[in-house]
């Protein structure tokens, strides 16, 4: 870091020279408010259509396929603009990157709650993803930059966490407002939050000195340079399909699970769901110190996976079980399959500082890009099950078990990759 930089702090003053120690005792809390506030945000959204599916199947004309679109769209959209949000986090930090992408989500917001058509609800979820695709990142990246990578899980998964009640929001909630006012009423309250939430990044949010070390962060991508890092490659099959896996149980089926096999209502149908959100929350707060009290990061991630598995089986094996103890699997799954955080910090221990935002982009691409990719692939797979005459629950339970035998696939992969101790 050169004289001038390292002399300057976050607003311009002077400062004592920036070290990781300091950093970690001036931790930027407003700037992380704020970011997690609209993860909050970028959370809900992620999950909303799981309440709401049975009504916005009815109003606007969609089949399983067709909801499957409809979610696939926003983590499509999001996985897709990645690679540029770690560019644009290297070079300008998450200030802009994050507050002027996020006026997308809230014209997609405004018109999703106005769609009559399936394309309409497809256009307005790319570009809620759009909108909400730098604001984890952004929160990382500043993260990265000011905590050492020993303690990074913990803060990682600590904004997982509060941003899970996003998906809290998602559930109980959202189901009793849409019940008062209807869902598009309620989608355009979310939207005023959202636009709230981006004029709070662009007056808040301070970013770290620029690093001085130029090389890579010139680079077009540097993409070439995070792809070299053969320490990565036994870990994005496993983003592929753990973190994806978890978002299209609880972002698409779930709802359609208790409002179909069970027949619950939309308040008693959000109220079973809110057990797999409470689980997610739970989950992630308690993943965070896991990797420093046991030393390991990899052996956390294949325990969490091996329990989620476990779940996934179940339901598979009895999908016809009762509401309570449906939800208990549901559960299960939500809050062991939450390894999003240790697995972001199991990458972040092979990244150099100066690829840092592409290389944690990146990582999140496969994460979230895997959603994209799994959610119209079920829809299909549960429309020709059911179009071949299986019952809407045996069907539930061949998703299921699909879904663990091809997490058991990516974890036997993951079983070689190298250790990324903390400290």
């Amino acid at each position: 870091m050169n004289r001038r930089a390292s002399r300057r702090g976050w607003r311009g003053r002077p400062a004592r020279i920036w070290s990781p120690s300091l950093a970690q005792r001036i931790a930027p809390l407003p700037t992380l408010v704020v970011l997690v506030f609209g993860y909050l945000l970028s959370q809900f959204y992620r999950s909303f259509l799981a309440v709401i599916a049975p009504e916005l199947a009815l109003d606007v004309g969609l089949d399983g396929r067709g909801l499957g679109l409809v979610s696939a769209a926003f983590f499509g959209a999001f996985a897709a603009v990645q690679l540029p949000v770690g560019v644009a986090l290297d070079r300008f930090g998450a200030r802009r990157t994050v507050a002027l992408p996020m006026l997308s989500a809230v014209v997609g917001a405004v018109l999703f709650s106005q769609a009559h058509a399936p394309a309409t609800s497809i256009a307005a979820m790319v570009l809620i993803g759009l909108g909400c695709s730098p604001i984890y990142m952004g929160a990382l990246w500043v993260i990265g930059r000011t905590t050492s990578p020993a303690r990074f899980a913990l803060w990682s998964s600590a904004i997982v966490g509060v941003g899970s009640l996003g998906n809290l929001a998602g559930s109980t909630p959202l189901a009793a407002a849409a019940a008062a006012w209807g869902w598009r009423a309620t989608m355009l309250g979310i939207a005023g939050a959202t636009l709230l939430s981006a004029l709070a990044v662009a007056v808040v949010v301070r970013d770290p000195p620029p690093l001085a070390t130029r090389g890579d962060a010139d680079a077009p991508t540097g993409i070439g340079a995070v792809l070299a890092i053969r320490e990565l490659w036994p870990l994005f099959p496993i983003a592929l399909l753990s973190y994806p896996i978890v978002l299209a149980v609880r972002g698409l089926w779930i709802g359609p699970y208790f409002a179909q096999v069970h027949g619950l209502a939309p308040v008693e149908r959000g109220t079973a769901v809110s057990v797999m959100v409470v689980a997610m929350i739970a989950g992630a707060f308690a993943y965070g110190p896991l990797d420093r009290w046991f030393g390991t990061r990899k052996w956390v991630v294949v325990g969490g996976t091996l329990a989620t598995i476990a779940g996934l089986a179940a339901l598979a094996l009895a999908p016809r079980m009762p509401v309570v103890a449906a939800s208990l699997a549901f559960g299960v799954v939500g809050g062991f399959g939450l390894t999003y955080g240790v697995l972001m910090a199991h990458a972040r221990a092979f990244l150099p500082p100066a690829l840092l935002g592409r290389g944690l982009t990146l990582m999140n691409m496969a994460l979230v890009g895997g959603a994209a990719l799994i959610q119209p692939a079920s829809g299909l797979f549960v429309d020709r099950l059911t179009a071949g005459g299986l019952s809407i629950a045996e069907a539930h339970g061949a998703l299921y078990g699909a879904f663990a035998l091809a997490l058991g696939a990516a974890l036997a992969v993951y079983l070689g990759s190298r250790d990324a101790r903390p400290g």
